[in-house]
């Protein structure tokens, strides 16, 4: 669905048909609806003159027919009539309603599904600035604002117009002076509503924005909640949340107080314009110019199409907010997507990697990787160290065109990975991060993430080369054991060797794990290590690791060093370099040898 064009009747397509039908069974509810004071009108005229003279030409056949033509007879059939003209007008009123429901629904429907379908196709570097409590008060709240919108407003603008189209030539066939005095402040109220819309439109942006903000930091909390109780931050973080409500609160006081103004001045208007009609109405009558009925019936007239065109003060408030809410909904939609590029025709990669030239920085000036080559052949276990902010992880990000390089190129079997399709690309692909995003579900679930059709056998293999298989079975459930949001039901490693299991289940031509052996023991490391040995030559398999336990049996270790290559060999060859490799195993190396004199030493 593009919602780009914030028209009402772009955002309409597909339901046209049905909102035209909406606003026709309002023009005839709008016609029955006056019908009911124009027949009071001669009812009351019948029995104020006590003669059928001033009957309604259309009731007296009926009566003629019935054979009582009596002035009771003729006020019964009145009421008859009226009541059952205003069941008419309540059928086809639920036809506007049923119409409109189902066209704004269906809108508000494939509106959301454009966003979320967006959402997960948009380019990397949108999730960079964008806050996630946001995006959620984009999908939720001012989708709401449109279909309320959409729902009421659209045909209650028709309602309005509707009304206004039959009420004036009624207005004017009963008398033409009256008629002028009845209309005389209904441009002033017309002008006022549009007027009050300018200014609600302008304050219900920034309510919108404030609800935004609070929402974010609401968000931020209940996904950081343990951290916030970990460092004793729950006092700060309500006075944080306190601020962003209070300001959230303030902008929409303003919005009511502005609702406030706008009410008391139309209720005001209005009741001025039903006393001009009826001191102008007593004047008429009391010269002979006019009837009690047709007072009357003007009087009512004027009711009921008074309160409409006071709602459009409402209407048009909504239609402020719904243009604020499209518009922030457009924002989202506007942003660029991932390129689709057509699917290869081979179904599995190799798993043969070569970078050439790659330059890449996230912001202008400063590169993250400068002028990097390199080939992994595929089958070969390549490891990559380097300190914080070497460029590791953004390599992998350029593997997987989560990022586009501004220089170079990045080909997979010796095809440019700009020109290849991002869903099969990524499929290629199995990766383990640092802190893997675990779902709220089973285990089982969690790990057939990659390979939904995965039998048991396969998937309690996986489990073990992850070693995580003995863990999974002592618990009273299993594999059928929920995760809690985001894993939080386990711990550190075991988070990390579910989602390992998870990879190695999916069995792709290239296996990452960034840094993902961190939170294991070392015991379980090396079971772990020893389980991916044992599938070499399988696929291609980069590790990003500070343990040099992790790394020292892989085919070939890449040292880097702001974004380039400081080294890269065996485990043998960087060790016989002076280089940073060398450095790094010396410095373990002491590590590990004070540590094991701390254990002598409290012996």
């Amino acid at each position: 669905m593009n919602l780009k064009n914030n028209s009402l009747w772009h955002i309409t397509e597909g339901q046209r048909l049905r909102y035209s039908m909406a606003i026709l069974a309002m023009a005839v509810t709008s016609l029955l609806m006056f019908s009911a004071p124009l027949i009071a009108r001669y009812a009351i005229d019948v029995a104020v003159a006590q003669d059928l003279a001033e009957a309604t030409p259309w009731l007296m056949p009926l009566l003629h027919v019935s054979g009582y033509e009596s002035i009771a007879a003729y006020l019964w059939l009145s009421a008859l009539a009226a009541v059952v003209l205003t069941g008419i007008s309540g059928y086809f009123m639920y036809w506007r309603g049923r119409w409109a429901a189902i066209a704004s629904e269906d809108i508000v429907r494939r509106a959301r599904e454009a966003l979320f379908w967006r959402l997960h196709h948009l380019e990397a570097g949108f999730y960079d600035r964008a806050d996630t409590g946001d995006l959620i008060q984009r999908c939720s709240s001012d989708v709401e604002t449109l279909r309320v919108f959409l729902s009421s407003d659209v045909v209650e603008i028709g309602r309005a117009v509707m009304l206004l189209l039959t009420l004036i030539p009624i207005l004017f066939w009963m008398d033409v002076r009256l008629a002028w005095a009845s209309l005389v402040l209904m441009p002033v109220l017309i002008a006022f509503a549009y007027l009050f819309f300018q200014q609600v439109k302008r304050v219900f942006q920034a309510t919108d924005e404030a609800e935004g903000e609070m929402t974010a930091v609401l968000q931020e909390n209940l996904t950081g909640i343990r951290v916030v109780r970990a460092f004793a931050r729950q006092e700060f973080e309500i006075e944080k949340f306190g601020a962003r409500n209070a300001n959230f609160r303030d902008h929409n006081n303003r919005l009511i107080r502005l609702m406030g103004v706008y009410w008391s001045i139309s209720e005001s208007l209005s009741l001025l314009q039903i006393g001009i009609v009826l001191l102008v109405g007593a004047w008429f009558i009391i010269e002979g110019s006019i009837t009690v009925g047709t007072l009357f019936a003007f009087l009512t007239c004027i009711n009921m199409v008074l309160w409409p065109v006071r709602q459009l003060g409402r209407v048009l408030t909504d239609t402020g907010k719904a243009v604020v809410a499209l518009g922030r909904i457009n924002e989202v939609l506007s942003e660029p997507e991932e390129s689709q590029e057509a699917m290869p025709d081979v179904e599995r990669a190799r798993g043969d990697l070569q970078l050439k030239g790659v330059g890449f920085a996230y912001q202008t000036g400063q590169p993250v990787l400068n002028d990097f080559d390199l080939h992994v052949p595929a089958g070969e276990t390549l490891a990559i160290i380097g300190p914080p902010g070497a460029g590791k992880s953004t390599l992998i990000r350029l593997l997987l065109r989560l990022y586009r390089p501004q220089e170079g190129s990045i080909e997979l079997d010796g095809k440019d990975i700009a020109t290849l399709n991002r869903q099969w690309l990524r499929a290629q692909f199995g990766v383990v991060l640092q802190d893997p995003f675990l779902y709220s579900r089973s285990i089982a679930d969690n790990v057939r993430v990659g390979e939904p059709g995965a039998d048991h056998g396969a998937l309690e293999l996986a489990c073990q080369d992850a070693a995580i298989h003995e863990s999974i079975v002592a618990m009273p459930e299993g594999y059928h054991a929920m995760v809690g949001e985001r894993g939080v039901t386990l711990s550190g490693g075991q988070r990390q060797r579910l989602a390992l299991a998870r990879a190695l289940l999916k069995d792709p031509p290239v296996l990452i794990l960034d840094d993902s052996l961190s939170a294991v023991d070392t015991g379980t490391e090396q079971q772990i290590l020893s389980a991916l040995k044992s599938r070499k030559g399988r696929q291609t398999t980069l590790i990003i690791a500070h343990r040099l336990t992790s790394v020292m049996h892989a085919d070939r270790i890449l040292v880097m060093e702001q974004g380039r290559i400081a080294q890269l060999g065996t485990h043998q060859s960087l060790l016989a370099e002076d280089g940073p490799y060398r450095r790094l195993c010396e410095i373990q190396g002491a590590l590990d040898r004070e540590i094991e004199q701390d254990i002598e030493t409290t012996r």
